[in-house]
């Protein structure tokens, strides 16, 4: 039942959020900079109630973590309800302990991500937080759906609401790149739907057809070499446009800039994670033979991302856009790591999209509070920042370090993984892999060094201290870069036990 409540809980509050009607502010206040907007009265009343119910669903979360470990079988982790009978379609959801880490780092995020706009005043704010808290659903749905058709209908549910606030509250020319990502989404969804479908026609539960995710695994092992490897490349591009990887990247980089700040976190911190959660879940297992035939081709594409978008990255002036572009080379790593079929490479690419989930939401945050408080985010125009603000200087430079996986922060371990698991499968590769870890100390390096410090390049720049909320977002994550770096135990306990799992289906 806990499964199912995950679900319905964000959807719930977010009919309430979409329900409320903030009245108008009795007092607002704004600095001097313009960027720290105070309102107090109903103003915020749509945003508070959306933080709190994205803080209970944390909490729901943290309850599912000793059933997962010491009782997974336990009816409080699975939801099984028939949906339509006669198409052998369930509406089945469990919660096992890779879904759990995808659960906790959505529950985790989101949060964050709320918290980071009290300082935007965003119109129809009620519209805009009950679509994170629907978008928040359709996630949680993806990472614990049992059932293929289900599966389907979450990542579809999924794209309806970043959609929106992609197109509602983006930049300049947002219509035309939020129209170019949804048609690349949905373009890649339509090819993993015939591929779920194939698998469906060679289901045989006690003689009827079913969606049940054990049935699709049974049916695709079943299909010749030749079938597989088609099987492979339906699901596989769905969830290549997704993440994305090289060559089904080029939606991405405009799509994360000109989204509003929140939109960004959402679509980089946890939307991208369906992708590679789809490559564990829903494709490892399915067509063993097709990955023997086709991995290769596609750890390769993966690692030409990971060089690409690394160099594109330092090229870039923009620091939104450099770090768009470090996540392409993060997401090919992991990829690359989860194609190389072992175990090393498949809990390493585990650990790397909690690492990623997070560092990223807090590198397109600094992105955030370095336009409201400069009005630029061209580099070359930034310096100096360190000398107006030393704290916030640090916690930025502990994201950066979390992000080039220094040693004893959380991106450590997922990358010293997943580079072991593509060196076990290719040590050519692994080499060529390897150059994230040198390309990304230069590019995020050179950016802090472009925008923290030396001295200020312009008269009119000027960076005073941040808001308390800013605040709280930067330091919880910046705890949690150093405390999953200092002991990463845990996660790594059911990361661990997730690719072991998936491995031995």
């Amino acid at each position: 039942m806990l499964a199912g409540l995950l679900i319905i809980f964000p959807l719930v509050a977010a009919v309430l959020v979409f329900f409320t009607k903030d009245g108008a502010s009795n007092f607002n206040s704004t600095t001097a900079t313009g960027d720290a907007v105070v309102s107090f009265g109903k103003k915020n009343t749509a945003r508070n109630l959306a933080f709190a119910a994205s803080i209970v669903e944390f909490l729901l979360a943290l309850v599912a973590i000793c059933p997962v470990e010491y009782a997974p079988d336990s009816a409080l982790l699975n939801l099984n309800c028939t949906w339509v009978e006669s198409l052998g379609i369930h509406f089945a959801v469990s919660i096992d302990s890779l879904s759990l880490l995808m659960v906790l780092l959505t529950t985790f995020l989101v949060p964050l991500i709320i918290l980071s706009s009290f300082k935007t005043n965003y119109e129809n704010a009620n519209s805009f937080y009950g679509l994170i808290l629907f978008m928040q659903m359709a996630l949680i749905g993806v990472f614990t759906a049992n059932d293929g058709f289900l599966f389907y209908v979450f990542w579809e549910l999924a794209l309806i609401p970043i959609y929106f606030i992609c197109l509602l509250w983006g930049g300049e020319n947002r219509g035309q790149i939020t129209f170019k990502f949804f048609v690349y989404t949905l373009f890649g969804s339509l090819f993993m739907l015939i591929g779920l479908i194939y698998l469906y026609n060679h289901t045989n539960v006690d003689g009827q057809k079913s969606w049940a995710v054990q049935a699709l695994y049974d049916a695709g092992r079943s299909l010749t070499a030749t079938q597989q490897s088609a099987v492979f490349w339906l699901i596989f591009i769905a969830f290549a446009i997704k993440m994305p990887i090289f060559p089904f990247h080029t939606w991405q980089p405009d799509t994360y800039v000109t989204a509003p700040t929140q939109g960004t976190m959402l679509l980089s911190g946890i939307m991208l994670k369906m992708g590679t959660f789809g490559l564990i879940k829903w494709l490892l297992p399915v067509v063993p033979l097709g990955l023997q035939e086709w991995g290769n081709t596609a750890i390769i594409l993966s690692v030409i991302g990971i060089v690409y978008a690394s160099c594109i990255a330092i090229a870039q002036k923009d620091f939104k856009r450099l770090i768009a572009y470090s996540s392409i080379a993060h997401v090919g790593l992991i990829s690359a790591g989860i194609l190389s079929g072992n175990q090393q490479g498949v809990q390493g690419a585990i650990m790397q999209m909690l690492a990623h989930g997070v560092n990223v939401v807090g590198l397109f945050f600094i992105a955030d509070i370095l336009l409201r408080h400069t009005g630029t985010r061209d580099m070359d125009k930034l310096g100096g920042i360190r000398s107006m603000n030393g704290n916030f200087a640090v916690l930025f430079l502990i994201i950066v370090l979390g992000s080039v996986a220094l040693p004893l922060t959380n991106g450590f371990v997922g990358e010293f993984l997943l580079i072991n698991g593509v060196y076990q499968y290719s040590a050519y590769i692994a080499a060529f892999a390897g150059l994230t870890i040198i390309l990304g100390a230069v590019y995020m390096f050179r950016a802090y060094q472009n925008i923290m410090l030396g001295e200020k390049k312009s008269s009119f720049i000027e960076f005073g201290s941040i808001a308390k909320s800013d605040k709280v977002v930067l330091i919880v994550i910046v705890i949690a870069i150093i405390a999953f770096g200092v002991y990463p135990a845990p996660l790594n306990y059911f990361a661990e036990v997730a690719a072991q799992t998936i491995l031995n289906k």
